[in-house]
């Protein structure tokens, strides 16, 4: 099959195609006496893996890795290659725990400064983000006069 029989088949841009077969990721396609690509029906089966791979998180390099190799997939290579991306994905989720954590803490204190008349100077609060102090805050009144005194000096 041609290049956009096979893109049409799986959905992958015929660049990304070009990019996958020059990178060895897709074998190379057999050329016809025009110079055309030709492409089995294995390559349908290799870009639908790297699709799917690549939803779960591998790299493109940790890929060609395995397919570099002679002897295809081996066993313990997959379960390791397996093992470090669960543990990327335990650390990506516990930072997004703590982000939604501190967002919340956040929103919090600011709507209770808020709530409460106060102003949440936005440089104090960002260097007091992670130490988890309250943000120092001014009553309103104080930052409504430095704006009007702003104002004065300005005209």
């Amino acid at each position: 099959m041609k290049i956009g029989e096979l893109a049409a088949a799986t959905g992958v841009a015929t660049s990304a195609i070009r990019f996958y077969e020059k990178s060895g990721l897709l074998p190379a396609a057999q050329r016809g006496s025009n110079g055309y690509r030709s492409y089995s029906n294995d390559a349908i089966d290799r870009l639908r893996l790297i699709q799917v791979s690549q939803s779960l998180g591998f790299s493109l390099d940790a890929l060609g890795t395995v397919f570099a190799s002679a002897e295809g997939f081996r066993k313990d290579e997959l379960m390791r290659n397996l093992d470090v991306r669960l543990a990327e994905i335990d650390k990506l989720m516990s930072t997004l725990r703590l982000q939604r954590r501190e967002l919340r803490d956040l929103r919090e204190t600011l709507r209770r400064s808020w709530a409460a008349g106060d102003c949440v100077e936005a440089k104090a609060l960002a260097r007091n983000i992670s130490t988890k102090p309250a943000p120092p805050t001014m009553p309103a009144r104080a930052v409504q006069g430095r704006a009007s005194g702003a104002r004065r000096a300005a005209s």
